[in-house]
């Protein structure tokens, strides 16, 4: 794979800003502001065994139905949303979390605009 210098240089901000994030106390919800209209991310941990990634949904926003090959756990960092896994509807507010079975058709809709962690364990 070539890589250009622009992409070499990206990631390498990207990296430092991660490494920023080490061994200081955070307040996720802090870290992925929300956008009007969209979805907005944040990767904060990103290796082979897995990731945490951050997420704010504005209001009406949301993930259509897909499937990932790995466990993922979803934690409601602040707001309410309404997640779809395998044909059952859930309400979720702050502090909720729940476990997307690998392979399970899931999605997710704002009820208002909502932040959340998304940690995946890849095997």
């Amino acid at each position: 794979m070539e890589y250009k210098p622009e992409t070499i240089a990206k990631t390498e901000r990207t990296d430092k800003k991660r490494e920023e994030l080490k061994g200081k106390v955070l307040s996720l919800k802090d870290l992925v502001d929300y956008q009007e209209g969209t979805v907005a991310s944040r990767m904060i941990i990103n290796r082979k065994a897995g990731s945490i990634t951050l997420f704010s949904f504005d209001e009406n926003e949301g993930l259509s139905e897909h499937t990932a090959p790995y466990d993922a756990t979803v934690t409601i960092l602040e707001g309410e949303c309404e997640v779809w896994i395998a044909g059952q509807t859930l309400q979720m507010k702050s502090g909720d979390t729940i476990i997307f079975p690998a392979n399970a058709p899931h999605a997710l809709s704002a009820i208002t605009r909502f932040k959340m962690t998304l940690t995946m364990i890849r095997e």
